[in-house]
């Protein structure tokens, strides 16, 4: 999320205020998506084929026009060098298309033909079963800048990814980094390709803040590298019944960055759209959360442009008529926001509090979503690298939260306000836990004040997801139990004070 490892304010909101100034320029060179007054027109003739046999039906784009495939499988599309890639949206029953390390690879380089059109095939490969049942894990914010953090990844966050594949059974899996692949540091997105090879599954990409070329004059320069590893930065596909969108809301005006959809892949999402039936199960992928109350909490009256996408009211109305979730990170803490019709599922990060601690500012730990698919129906919980699957509470005792001296607590980092957190005292069920918005114990304990680490700006953050209920000091064994929106329970629990049990 911030700019640069090397900026310093005491203060986290005066930190985030202006941290999208300060980006240390990468003076990258420029390659792809050059908006040349020279630009060529391209015609593009191809075929989607599988198995030898054509593909009917396929959307093709070059990110501004979208045609189908005929029955044959054959497209042509008119488009012009000012476009850098030609590429398709994945239909369902198909794997997606991977390098040998598995990061999707469904797109073209647009080169002109010397003479005549330029001629292009893409080949897809049947699943082995339907993908009615699916699943995906989405990673936010990796941000590896060093090798001390890439050791890290690999031996913390990568076998938890593993491990939760497994989990899934046979179902197909894909996997979504959330953009902020690194902390801008490209030279290591071949250690973060080997990554991905090592857990197994394709994975698709989000451009992030942190992966774009901040010498770039502008927006579209600014996603020069990206582009290079990873090719378009919005794109679709479907899986079983779902349509997934990727969106690049990220934008870049030469001195600092904000939270907003350009009008042309507004215009290209329209019509991707157009292609999907009202009511459908639509996920979309971004780094920047639609709707963050991050600056809310933490007592401003509306959220920092760096935080939220300014342009959000367009992209709510696009999603109206379908089933919608929006999938996002950035702000390195855990919320569920429920607004215009659409869920927004702001993730935790992979670093956590930038690989300084294992959770985040908000006391969210380290890690990822897990997200289940059985025809129109979409179940997700969020996995804490290094812990079992029902780990979802975290309790601190009576006075850790120095705000409240009487009560003891819970950290529920999923919670949604469809679920019920209760408290049980030696067996008896005591009643709900009041939800209130303050800061985690233990995040307190690990960022607050002046420390020696490399990223000193970092601070616990005020949350929405602290529950609180009052108890003697002389209270029993207590138990917090929490029944998410799927009827599933998690519980964790404290032991009572040494000194109350000897009596």
């Amino acid at each position: 999320m911030p700019a640069s490892s090397s900026a310093f304010d005491p203060s986290r909101r005066q930190f985030l205020r202006r941290m999208a100034g300060t980006g240390a320029a990468l003076s990258l060179p420029f390659t792809l998506g050059s908006a040349s007054a020279s630009a060529e027109a391209v015609r593009i003739e191809g075929r989607v084929g599988a198995r030898g046999e054509g593909v009917g039906g396929v959307p093709v784009t070059d990110g501004r026009r979208i045609v189908d495939t005929a029955a044959d499988g054959t497209f042509t599309l008119r488009s012009s060098t000012r476009q850098p890639f030609v590429y398709l949206s994945v239909p369902s029953g198909y794997r997606l298309p991977t390098r040998p390390t598995g990061t999707a690879r469904f797109y073209r380089p647009i080169v002109p033909a010397d003479d005549g059109p330029m001629e292009v095939q893409f080949d897809l490969e049947p699943l082995p079963r339907s993908d009615e049942q699916h699943a995906f894990v989405f990673l936010a914010d990796p941000q590896t800048q060093t090798e001390a953090d890439m050791e890290q990844f690999r031996a913390g966050v990568v076998p938890a990814v593993r491990d939760a594949i497994d989990d899934l059974g046979d179902r197909p899996v894909f996997g979504v980094t959330g953009g902020d692949i690194t902390f801008d540091s490209p030279e290591l997105y071949p250690q973060y390709e080997a990554a991905v090879r090592r857990m197994g599954v394709p994975f698709l990409q989000v451009l992030g803040n942190h992966d774009m070329d901040y010498g770039a004059p502008t927006d579209d320069r600014s996603a020069a590298t990206y582009r290079e590893q990873f090719g378009p930065t919005y794109y679709s596909f479907d899986r079983g019944a779902v349509h997934y969108v990727v969106l690049d809301d990220v934008f870049w005006n030469q001195n600092e960055y904000f939270g907003y959809v350009d009008d042309a892949q507004l215009a290209w999402l329209a019509a991707d759209l157009e292609r999907v039936a009202a009511g459908r199960p639509v996920v979309v992928f971004q780094h920047i959360p639609a709707y963050s109350t991050l600056s809310i909490r933490e007592g401003d009256p509306r959220p920092e442009i760096t935080e939220s996408v300014t342009n959000r009211s367009a992209l709510y109305d696009l999603l109206a008529d379908y089933d919608a979730h929006l999938l996002s990170g950035h702000t390195h803490e855990h919320e569920h926001v429920l607004r215009k019709g659409v869920h927004e599922h702001i993730h935790g990060a992979a670093c956590g509090a930038w690989w300084t601690a294992d959770l985040c500012m908000d006391g969210t730990p380290r890690g990822f979503g897990v997200y289940e698919v059985d025809g129109t129906d979409l179940r997700w919980r969020y996995q804490a690298a290094g812990h079992d699957a029902d780990h979802q509470i975290r309790v601190f005792g009576r006075g850790a939260d120095e705000t409240a001296p009487d009560e003891f607590g819970a950290n529920v980092w999923d919670w949604d306000p469809e679920w019920t957190v209760t408290w049980v005292e030696d067996g008896v069920r005591r009643g709900r836990m009041a939800r209130r918005v303050g800061r985690d114990p233990r995040a307190v304990d690990l960022f607050e004040g002046d420390r020696p680490d490399r990223f000193s700006w970092i601070e616990p953050a005020r949350t929405g997801h602290l529950f609180y209920a009052p108890v003697a000091l002389d209270h029993g064994r207590l138990r917090v139990e929490a029944t998410d929106r799927f009827g599933r329970t998690h519980s964790a629990a404290l032991d009572a004070p040494a000194d109350a049990a000897d009596h």
